[in-house]
């Protein structure tokens, strides 16, 4: 994203009278609901009162907050509001594309060798090929045994929303393997197809090999307040027999004095019959914003993936260079995106464009899109 930043600068610099329209940064621009954002202003009131004061809260959480996550997403999977780590020789496996943080943290912890200047890639990280041709899932006959398989779905960056079918075949896979799976489920919110699992826990034998993390970022609109949350179900043991989640809540306990007891309140808040109504109602504002964005290049004959179960499009340029088509794009329509590249090999022919942002620069967006593809068509 740096480099994102530094060629915005660039152009604004440029074209200082140019209204900027960013489709970049996956961040959300619609005010909190009032009912989660009046509920935090409460509690931070109520620290005010000697009654009131709290200090340092349960580093998993507050059980209200646990309890509730448990029965809104996980109701009839077996887990628990309780049941809310690994080492540099961990062997780790990622889609690709995939959000570049996954593979970042890998890094840090030193469970990579050298990239590779070519491609970007890192060596021992195994690379799962997920595109339209095998329907942005990964052939997994083909897929080396990792220690960890991280998996993000609906995916960042794009926007698809694994089956039944595609996630059963991958617990199978852990299970055959001995791998965990760490489970990103961070949009499954904006699931609007059946068939399609808002959780890994609705797959058979999952809680067995999946560790499942989620946010209230882009379900509640939370990327400024930040709480999120992982479920770590206490079926999942090492091949020692060891449980898992003792480790994870000693790492959390020695690392994490928990999250702040506003940001709880803002999320239990959310999670209330009033809260989640108004949350979706903000979700829906995204998806029309997508739908926008999906009609647009449909009818400028480019090819969008996503953006029907995820706030993302992946929009394919074949034969080109995403930061070339990225740059195209700025220049000539002072929109910014995200070239695919940055988010693997495989998205070195596509950008991602995001549905988060106020209607009318969708809209503006979407004409000077139009504007821009449509004279190119008829070059």
């Amino acid at each position: 994203m740096d480099m994102i930043s530094a060629r915005e600068l660039e152009h604004i610099k440029k074209y200082p009278n140019a209204k900027v329209i960013s489709l970049g940064i996956g961040d959300t621009t619609e005010p909190l609901p009032d009912v989660v954002a009046s509920s935090m202003a409460n509690y931070a009131q109520r620290l005010s009162t000697p009654k009131g004061y709290r200090g340092y809260g349960e580093e998993q959480g507050s059980k209200e907050l646990r309890k509730a996550i448990a029965e809104r997403f996980y109701k009839d999977m077996g887990i628990k509001g309780t049941e809310l780590l690994f080492g540099s020789n961990m062997s780790v496996a990622v889609q690709d594309p995939i959000f570049p943080a996954y593979i970042d943290s890998s890094v840090i912890i030193g469970q990579t060798g050298d990239v590779e200047k070519e491609s970007g890639s890192y060596q021992n990280i195994e690379y799962m090929k997920c595109g339209p041709q095998n329907s942005f899932f990964p052939d997994l006959s083909r897929t080396a045994r990792t220690d960890i398989i991280f998996f993000c779905s609906p995916n960042n960056p794009t926007g698809h929303a694994a089956s039944w079918d595609q996630l059963e075949q991958l617990v199978k896979f852990a299970h055959k393997n001995g791998s965990i799976i760490v489970y990103d489920s961070a949009y499954a919110v904006y699931i609007t197809d059946d068939g399609r699992p808002r959780s890994i826990y609705e797959i058979p034998g999952a809680n067995k090999v999946a560790i499942e993390v989620s946010s209230f970022s882009k379900i509640a609109g939370f990327t400024g307040v930040r709480l999120g949350w992982t479920v770590v179900p206490e079926g999942l043991l090492y091949s020692n027999g060891f449980p898992v989640i003792n480790d994870f809540n000693r790492i959390v306990c020695t690392c994490f004095n928990g999250a702040s007891r506003i940001a709880q309140a803002g999320g239990l808040a959310s999670l209330s019959s009033e809260g989640f109504k108004a949350v979706l109602s903000l979700v829906d504002y995204y998806k029309e914003n997508a739908e926008i964005l999906l009609e647009t290049f449909d009818s400028l004959g480019l090819r969008a993936y996503g953006g029907v179960n995820a706030p993302y499009l992946w929009v394919h340029f074949p034969g080109s260079n995403s930061w070339d088509v990225f740059n195209e794009i700025l220049e000539k329509t002072h929109i910014i995106t995200v070239p695919g590249s940055g988010f693997g090999p495989a998205g070195k022919e596509f950008i991602r464009v995001t549905a988060f942002g106020h209607r009318e620069n969708i809209v503006e967006a979407s004409k000077r899109l139009r504007s821009l593809f449509s004279k190119t068509n008829e070059q």
